[in-house]
């Protein structure tokens, strides 16, 4: 059965590979070459050579696929999540920051360019999502890329999306040490011994030198046996990876409200399955449904044979432009034009050069002071003298052909031709000319940014499987609890953040808190400028805003510049204008000044009160002195007592506009602490209680 497997595995490759692949791979390495500058064959060049022609490479495929990888570059790709069946807004928020800390972690940025770059160049790029052991003991998912020509498509498959394909297959070789290590010293020891008896599908499943005196001779045929066994040196094993959907009869769980269904892991008992059934009132079936093989073998070796972890295709492609099952990229339209361009720069060089050294006509034994040979090596300098024999035909030179007329004309076609079919202008090049207005050159640029755009969407796309299949990885296999670390940029002032979370949190109570593992998700793709990009623009805009009379503030305009330490000088500014939040030590010594004052508030009106009642009190006892004063004195007395009480009136008032001063200021500061301690434990508290209005069993 394992010879069965692994042969059938051998002829579906045969099959896809000699389908289009052995075609596309000759094409891919010819594009990729000319991206790089290597635009002439071995051939071609030794020909030009035996007839002293140039070989001119002017090669505008590297400044066009330029534009558009800069393009891309400048656009970074935004992934939030949205709740849908049995979704949390609070757990779509959780998993957008764990989609962000596994794309730092695996640097994906970088990555989405090298898949870009390989589709624009090579017709086909190609991620492959994982998850990965090595760093961590539960395991994390790794993203990387692929060489599209180890990649090998399913030939009957038509659509973008993988999963509406059969199959994939990734080949690649590995030596026999790195078979040993991965899949056992046994499997390493078998293949050992097919490549030594000779016994192997085909001379490409092995990478094989049999040295000798006489030469070196590599593989050999099909089902053919070599009794030099010992001269033959293993380079490496041809290994093939594939992944198929088979359709099988599964386990489901069905919500028994809404009808959705799940499809139970392989690995839960039948214990297991009833017990999560009732704690969720759910109702077990049984229904036919696709699931992936994943086999690997390397030629007559069954290396791994099992149904695969993950519920897609761990593959995810891109393709810049795509026609119903034909993918291709930008390089391929351009090679003729290149070439063009080539040849015809290349001829308009070797007319001048004949131009300037066109040859001489000479009888024969006429010259003097010079051999045939040295007329022929020095012929084209500057000031040649030619001294021939009297009597005999002076030497003539030869007329050079006139240069064709409209020669030139045709490599600037060529060129034309080159941004025509790329859609790739002057202005996205750079290359307007100086008198062209800026508004102009703008409009241009967006005019021609509209010719890129197909790529660009299918990038999008691209990202959307790229974070569908992750999200499913995330649900399937981050079931334990975990603290996540995620570091990024304020977006108001792009100052560094960095917030740790927990995921699947257990409480004391049984609760789950952060459970990712439930609720059914939408993904969300976007395109946010890149950082340096989005700063340029942003500093730019605030000064020509500071320049119309609208004023930003400062520290809004520094927070936008490429300065060291700028969110430092940001804090100084904003310190210097009042404006900062103050420390710690500053909100006890304004704590300490407000109770000063208020103590010095508090004696005044202590003061106060007692002028007004020492007032009480004369006007008390001149009450009662006034009557024993003769009648005559009463008046005098009257007068006397209505000024006191006017003076004890304006003591009071004054005492009362003190005291209420005093208890607004002492408000005040009550309210000015309290808000600036509040106002630094607003995040915390906010984030605490959110995490636990989350909270789900």
């Amino acid at each position: 059965m394992k010879d069965d497997t692994a042969r059938t595995q051998y002829l579906r490759y045969v099959r896809a590979r000699d389908a289009g692949h052995t075609d596309y791979m000759a094409l891919a390495k010819k594009c990729d070459s000319y991206y790089r500058g290597e635009q002439w064959t071995e051939q071609d060049l030794a020909r030009l050579r035996e007839t002293g022609r140039p070989a001119l490479t002017i090669n505008t495929i590297l400044s066009t696929v330029n534009a558009v990888l800069g393009e891309q570059a400048s656009q970074r790709g935004d992934i939030q999540f949205r709740p849908r069946r049995d979704g949390e807004q609070e757990i779509a928020d959780t998993l957008t920051k764990l989609y962000l800390q596994i794309g730092d972690n695996n640097n994906f940025d970088w990555i989405e360019s090298q898949v870009f770059a390989d589709g624009i160049i090579q017709d086909r790029g190609y991620f492959d999502i994982r998850m990965d052991f090595d760093d961590h003991i539960d395991g994390e998912i790794k993203i990387t890329s692929l060489d599209p020509i180890d990649v090998v498509l399913d030939p009957d498959a038509k659509a973008y999306d993988p999963d509406t394909w059969t199959e994939v297959f990734h080949t690649k070789w590995l030596s026999l040490e790195d078979i040993k290590h991965l899949y056992g010293a046994a499997k390493a020891q078998e293949l050992r011994a097919i490549a030594e008896n000779g016994q192997h599908f085909s001379k490409d499943s092995f990478d094989i030198e049999d040295t000798r005196f006489g030469d070196t001779l590599i593989n050999g045929d099909v089902f053919t046996n070599d009794s030099r066994a010992d001269t033959k040196d293993i380079k490496a094993v041809r290994v093939i990876e594939r992944q198929a959907r088979k359709l099988v009869n599964v386990k489901h769980f069905v919500d028994n409200e809404q009808g959705d269904t799940r499809p139970i892991p392989d690995d839960w008992d039948d214990a297991r399955v009833d017990a999560f059934a009732q704690e969720h009132n759910l109702s077990v079936i049984k229904r036919m449904d696709k699931k992936v093989r994943w086999t690997v073998t390397a030629d007559k070796t069954v290396l791994h044979d099992e149904w695969s972890p993950y519920a897609h295709f761990t593959i995810v492609p891109f393709f810049p432009y795509f026609r119903r099952g034909k993918p291709f990229g930008m390089v391929r339209n351009l090679l003729s034009p290149q070439e063009q361009l080539n040849k015809v720069s290349s001829q308009e060089l070797h007319i001048v050069n004949t131009t300037a050294n066109s040859g001489y006509m000479v009888e024969n034994g006429s010259l003097t002071n010079m051999s045939l040979t040295d007329l022929e090596l020095r012929g084209a300098e500057t000031g040649l003298v030619l001294e021939f024999a009297k009597g005999s035909t002076p030497p003539v030179k030869i007329q050079p052909n006139q240069i064709p007329s409209g020669l030139d004309r045709i490599s600037m076609k060529a060129a034309n031709n080159i941004k025509e079919i790329s859609g790739v202008s002057d202005s996205l090049l750079g290359q307007d000319s100086a008198e062209v207005s800026g508004v102009a050159i703008q409009a241009k640029q967006a005019s021609g940014r509209v010719q890129i755009q197909v790529p660009l969407d299918n990038l999008t796309r691209t990202r959307y499987i790229v974070a569908r299949n992750i999200l499913s990885i995330v649900q399937r296999y981050y079931t334990e609890q975990r603290i996540i670390r995620v570091v990024g940029q304020d977006p108001m002032t792009g100052a560094p953040t960095e917030e740790q979370m927990t995921v699947n949190e257990v409480t004391p109570t049984g609760a789950v808190i952060n459970n990712i593992t439930l609720g059914e998700y939408d993904v969300i793709v976007t395109s946010v400028p890149q950082r340096d990009t989005f700063d340029d623009s942003q500093f730019a805009e605030a000064l020509q805003l500071r320049q119309t009379g609208i004023m930003v503030p400062d520290d809004a305009v520094l927070e936008y510049s490429h300065l060291a330490r700028k969110h430092e000088l940001a804090d100084r500014i904003r310190q210097m204008n009042g404006q900062a939040e103050p420390t710690e030590e500053e909100m006890q010594m304004q704590q300490m000044q407000q109770e000063a004052q208020m103590q010095s508030m508090q004696l005044e009106l202590q003061k106060l009160q007692a002028e007004v009642q020492n007032l009480s009190a004369q006007a008390q006892l001149t009450m009662a002195k006034a009557q024993d004063i003769p009648a005559d004195n009463q008046l005098e007395m009257m007068r006397m007592q209505s000024s006191l009480q006017e003076k004890q009136m304006e003591l009071q008032a004054r005492m009362n506009i003190a005291q209420a001063s005093a208890q607004g200021k002492q408000k005040i500061a009550r309210l000015g602490v309290a808000g600036t301690i509040a106002k630094q434990g607003m995040t915390n508290e906010a984030a605490l209680l959110k995490d636990r209005s989350g909270t789900k069993k």
